[in-house]
């Protein structure tokens, strides 16, 4: 998945998730040796833990950051695999 980040120095997020679990986080831009950090760190960590642990935390007064945009990205992992794991009904 790729994610367009809004409202901080990195400006895309490329994620590997599989079955729930996060496989790799890549930021373009960002600083470099935070973003290199917290993807090492995030590899192997589930989905939801990742955005509870990242979703809210702010930088300066941008209003987001780029763990903050990482959530987002994850919630909208989350959203589109949640419709595709439905089960048709009327069978």
């Amino acid at each position: 998945m790729v994610y367009q980040t809004n409202g901080t120095c990195s400006k895309e997020i490329r994620l590997d998730v599989e079955n729930g679990i996060i496989r790799s986080v890549e930021f373009v831009l960002g600083c470099p040796g935070f973003t290199q950090a917290l993807s090492r760190v995030l590899v192997g960590m589930r989905v939801e833990d990742a955005i509870a642990r990242l979703d809210g935390i702010r930088c300066l007064d941008k209003g987001t950051s780029c763990p903050d945009q990482l959530a987002q990205a994850l919630k909208e992992y989350r959203n589109q695999t949640a419709g595709a794991q439905t089960v048709p009904t009327g069978f």
